[in-house]
């Protein structure tokens, strides 16, 4: 299994920014994905999670409304659209999926929002 993200960057509050995972390794299309994050110096927390079909999602409640998660099941990718960026969306964005028994996660990606 491997997970690579990216998209991550510095950007400005109030902008957009769109991560992307790239998977391999395992049959993507049935599996749910999820996306974390974690800040420094606080624990790794849930951002968004999308079904197998990409029909259903959940966010955490510190993004829902301004991010969306899709997924493209032919190029075994999922996307994680943020908008109206704040200064404490600041964090390690991961992609994560939970296959055999095992969570696999990506490397990370940072997404600073800093004026």
């Amino acid at each position: 299994v491997q997970l690579v993200e990216s998209g991550g960057g510095l950007v400005q509050p109030g902008g957009s920014l769109r991560l992307s995972c790239a998977a391999s390794g395992f049959s993507f299309s049935r599996y749910d994905m999820s996306w974390y994050r974690q800040a420094p110096g606080k624990e790794r927390e849930f951002v968004a999670r999308i079904t197998s079909a990409g029909d259903m999602s959940l966010y955490a409640d510190s993004v829902k409304g301004r991010s969306t998660i899709s997924r493209d099941n032919a190029k075994n990718t999922v996307l994680l659209q943020m908008n109206s960026l704040k200064p404490e969306d600041t964090a390690v964005y991961y992609c994560k999926v939970y296959v055999w028994l095992w969570d696999y996660w990506g490397q990370g990606t940072q997404v600073t929002v800093s004026s």
